[in-house]
Formats: structure tokens, C-alpha cells, sequence
């Protein structure tokens, strides 16, 4: 049978995998971010083009 705890004691993962995460969650601040400044300005331009 296979000991599970000992196979996980072994398991590294990939450096690619790493990479991979890594980017991934650059992007999804960026996305975050550029969706925050949008809501940002849309509210900063509302009020200006009232008046």
C-alpha cells in the first residue's frame, strides 16, 4: 500500500508550477486594481460633470 504521509513528506513541486502561481497572481491584482481606479475615477469625474 502507499503511505500517503511519507509520498507528501517527498513532494516539491515544480519551479514551473511556482512560476506559473506567481504570475497568475500578479495578474490578478493588477485586474483588482484596474477595476478600483475605474470605480475611483468614475465617482471623481460624476460630481465635475454636474456642475
Amino acid at each position: 500500500m502507499i503511505d500517503f504521509e511519507e509520498e507528501l513528506k517527498k513532494f516539491h513541486p515544480s519551479l514551473e508550477v511556482k512560476d506559473v502561481e506567481d504570475t497568475i497572481h500578479r495578474s490578478d491584482v493588477s485586474d483588482m486594481l484596474d477595476l478600483l481606479l475605474t470605480m475611483i475615477n468614475s465617482r471623481v469625474r460624476s460630481p465635475q460633470e454636474m456642475t
